[in-house]
């Protein structure tokens, strides 16, 4: 007997933006690429993912998404304010109609008080609007990323819904 599952958020994602004639950038640090290997796992996908951007640095930030250096020192990495221009930003740089972005300290380590492993900020662009979730994952350092992907592509998934 087939299993009844439903459909992948990557694959919901994929199909939403090919039928909408639009197209989707990442903007990636501590999920490392990970959102956009999602992506590609879709057949389809290079219909509506030209490039995505592994952003680990804040230089890379700088240079390749337009954050700015005024965004990082105030607010740091992982923070709504660079988790919007990274998603912002990786659009307008690739052209694309919507983006992805993710910052985070995916852990065991790296945390702080104020900012704890597992704190993750997900950008998404679409519709000409950017929204910022703040997540705060409790797994192993994979757990907390493929949480991340799944996450913002959730998000995405919603966006191109309404």
């Amino acid at each position: 007997m087939a299993e009844c599952r439903e459909q992948s958020p990557e694959k919901a994602v994929v199909e939403l933006l090919a039928r909408k004639h639009l197209t989707v950038t990442t903007a990636e640090s501590c999920t490392g690429g990970l959102i956009a290997g999602t992506l590609v796992n879709v057949p389809g996908a290079s219909e509506v993912l030209n490039e995505g951007y592994v952003t680990y640095s804040n230089e890379a930030k700088e240079r390749l998404l337009g954050v700015s250096h005024e965004t990082l020192e105030r607010f740091g990495a992982v923070s709504e304010e660079t988790a919007r221009e990274m998603a912002e930003g990786a659009a307008k740089t690739a052209g694309a109609d919507t983006a992805l972005s993710a910052t985070g300290i995916a852990g065991p380590g790296g945390g702080t008080d104020a900012k704890p492993a597992g704190l993750v900020y997900i950008g998404c662009y679409a519709n000409g609007e950017t929204t910022v979730r703040e997540c705060r994952f409790s797994g192993s350092r994979m757990e907390n990323r493929l949480r991340t992907v799944e996450t913002a592509l959730l998000m995405l998934k919603d966006a191109l819904e309404k």
